[in-house]
């Protein structure tokens, strides 16, 4: 199933992914608090990710690595505003230097994750809200939209093990 429904909304500055899995809540949300799971969906597919420091709480923060197929290597954080088992996450994702310190020059943007059961199925949707509409722009123009799609795509084949 994954990825149902996209929707971008430039006046709102958001994204919004929803997505589909046939498997119970529980398992959905754990794709994203384990960090050994989420490594294997987030980012996109040849840009392998490291979580090098994972704190799944609130006000937790976390660090991580993409490593591209040329071997040149980028870097990000998140800030978790928000860890409400097993219905929302939300948490602050942005750019980071090599030592995993906030990129100043490049506004962070904001997701927010539920999850619903649906029977024995589940649906998440994920909302990315940005801070202006040159960063949803340079955002998309970075791939960064269909590497997430792509990335979420990835979440059926964790949550059937």
């Amino acid at each position: 199933m994954a990825v149902i429904r996209v929707d971008e909304d430039p006046e709102e500055l958001t994204l919004s992914l929803t997505a589909e899995y046939a498997a119970p809540v529980a398992r959905v949300w754990n794709v994203w608090a384990d960090p050994r799971l989420l490594e294997r969906w987030w980012g996109p597919p040849d840009h392998p990710v490291t979580f090098d420091r994972y704190e799944f709480f609130t006000s937790g923060e976390c660090r991580y690595h993409l490593t591209g197929p040329d071997g040149a290597v980028a870097y990000g954080w998140w800030r978790i505003c928000v860890v409400d088992e097993p219905r929302r996450l939300e948490f602050e994702d942005g750019f980071a230097d090599a030592d995993g310190n906030p990129d100043a020059a490049i506004d962070s943007s904001h997701h927010k994750v539920t999850f619903e059961p649906r029977g024995e199925a589940s649906r998440m949707v994920l909302l990315s809200t940005f801070a202006s509409v040159e960063q949803q722009e340079q955002y998309a123009a970075m791939g960064v939209i269909d590497g997430i799609s792509a990335a979420i795509g990835r979440i059926d084949a964790l949550v059937a093990e």
